[in-house]
């Protein structure tokens, strides 16, 4: 039973655009009254922040645990995509992830993913159909669709992704979007679809031809994608269409900030802080129909207190009127879960990733090299000379030219291999279970050596990421699905520091080596992935 109280601060009204001294009384986990006072301390109180998308799986952390870090930033609620987990692991892993959210004070809303599995060119762990997508939605448990990234399946129709959107719509629920590049017709097609939300601007011209449309867009701003810096000034210019995420965000980033760091640095822009916060607390609500509240008298006392309103440090949170947090410090108890998992393949030898010319796309005597992009989703598509020994394509670190590979974790299938550019490594592996979509094994290395060892040592743990350099070698295991720990989560997020420390000494500077990684196997981002199925031209939609 959550306590009754008062507590007395600078009442944020960010609807009216309003601050005044007020006494806000909470009893039985409900805002009663909100008095205008006097005087008040010089603290500010107002609704909690909502992380507007974000694939929990992607912290290394199970809900539980997400949330323990979250409340410390004064987040109180995330729109979830359980989609990650949903690949490995089907609608077991969506049941998961729901259960294990209830068992903390915490406001998780999770959606019916909609692309699972992502692509026809990518081996999942599961398949999730119209119907079982359909049943999901019914649940009150779920409470959108989740981004519909098969946009050429919107644009052409397919009756399996026409139905889940229609049975989102007969349910009153909204479908969320993602579509990349997407413009023109094209995008007003998609958004005519009735799909209402896109995350993935990178353009502000993009973001601008959407939102003619009328959709709204989220400004991301996460371990490996970072939009803000592009977008930000639609904050001010469309404040009742812009919501606020971290679609993907690692241990030690969640241990650092949230969504209180973007309104502290769109403020610092000089962005209205009215606007920025009907981003990151009002937008949400209203768009997914959060029963959250709005911080006002009858709703449930979900807020935050907070220092100012340009640092954004939070003081305390409050969800449903019991203290999760103070002074960044959790109120929130560890809780200790069974994990899952999905995870059937053998370990590899050197010779398996070797690379015959004979058997790699070429043109006119080059071949196609993926170049990571740093803060970025996209990757370009280069053609370059390649390296050889005889008749066998190999890695070039002096040229800064690895070689990148893609392990079916699922069934027995032989590896697949490509080059990647980028990640600067000048010796040494890293490799990973957490590859989106499908979440097969991908790793990126120096030597032969290196990569199979660093693929075999996360294949003893059945799942989670490693870093080798020589006879050095780091891993973090992530026994839930290949993608999260049900350890503390400062421990994860402290050997995850570890870890990725390790990877950068390699030679990286890319911000997020591992979640770079993640990527380089999303196919429905353009231009050039890797399945396991083999080297992805995303921008024509098929394999080499």
């Amino acid at each position: 039973m959550a306590a009754s109280f008062t507590i007395e601060g600078q009442y944020v009204d960010i609807a009216g655009k309003n601050i005044f001294p007020a006494a806000v009384t909470v009893s039985e986990g409900l805002i009663v009254s909100i008095e205008p006072i006097p005087s008040a301390p010089n603290q500010f109180l107002l609704p909690g922040f909502i992380d507007a998308h974000v694939h929990i799986e992607s912290s290394m952390l199970i809900p539980s645990s997400f949330a323990q870090l979250a409340v410390t930033h004064g987040t109180i609620a995330t729109i979830s995509d359980p989609h990650e987990i949903a690949n490995v692991c089907g609608v077991e892993g969506v049941h998961y992830m729901i259960d294990n959210g209830k068992k903390v004070p915490f406001h998780f809303f999770f959606g019916a993913p909609s692309c699972v599995p992502a692509t026809e060119f990518e081996t999942a762990g599961a398949a999730i159909k119209s119907d079982a997508v359909a049943e999901l939605l019914a649940s009150k448990d779920i409470y959108y669709l989740s981004e519909m990234m098969n946009f050429p399946g919107v644009l052409m129709k397919e009756a399996e992704v026409m139905k889940k959107i229609a049975a989102a719509h007969k349910v009153g629920k909204p479908v969320d979007g993602h579509a990349p590049g997407l413009r023109g017709e094209a995008a007003r097609q998609y958004i005519e679809a009735g799909i209402s939300t896109d995350h993935e601007c990178f353009t502000i011209e993009e973001a601008l031809d959407k939102l003619s449309y009328g959709m709204k867009i989220l400004i991301r701003e996460g371990s490996a994608a970072k939009n803000f810096e592009a977008l930000y000034e639609l904050l001010d210019d469309h404040p009742n269409s812009i919501m606020l995420c971290s679609d993907d965000k690692h241990p030690d980033s969640l241990l650092e900030g949230h969504i209180n760091v973007l309104c502290a640095r769109a403020v610092a822009k000089g962005i209205d802080k009215f606007n920025v916060l009907k981003a990151a607390c009002i937008n949400p609500v209203k768009h997914y129909q959060l029963p959250t509240g709005l911080f006002k008298v009858g709703d449930p006392a979900n807020f935050i207190v907070v220092k100012d309103l340009f640092e954004f440090k939070v003081t305390q949170t409050y969800i449903n009127g019991n203290k999760v947090a103070e002074n960044g410090q959790s109120l929130i108890p560890m809780i200790h879960e069974k994990t899952i998992n999905q995870f059937n393949a053998l370990p590899l030898s050197v010779k398996d990733i070797k690379i015959n010319a004979a058997n790699y796309p070429q043109q006119n005597g080059l071949i196609p090299i993926i170049e990571a992009i740093d803060g970025q989703l996209i990757t370009n598509c280069l053609w370059e000379e390649a390296s050889k020994i005889e008749n066998e394509l190999i890695a070039n670190a002096s040229k800064d030219v690895l070689k990148i590979v893609v392990y079916n974790r699922y069934h027995a299938a032989p590896p697949k291999m490509a080059f990647i550019k980028n990640f600067g490594f000048t010796t040494g592996a890293i490799a990973s279970t957490v590859a989106h979509d499908s979440h097969n094994i991908i790793a990126v290395g120096v030597t032969d050596e290196e990569i199979t060892n660093a693929i075999n040592v996360v294949l003893e743990k059945q799942g989670g990421i490693s870093c080798v350099q020589g006879t050095a070698i780091k891993v973090l295991g992530l026994p839930v699905a290949g993608l999260m720990s049900v350890q503390d989560p400062y421990q994860v997020a402290a050997a995850y520091t570890e870890i990725d420390t390790m990877a950068k000494s390699l030679g990286s500077s890319l911000g997020s080596p591992f979640m770079t990684l993640s990527f380089m196997a999303l196919l429905v981002i353009p231009h050039l992935k890797l399945s396991d199925k083999g080297l992805f031209d995303a921008t024509a939609f098929k394999l080499f």
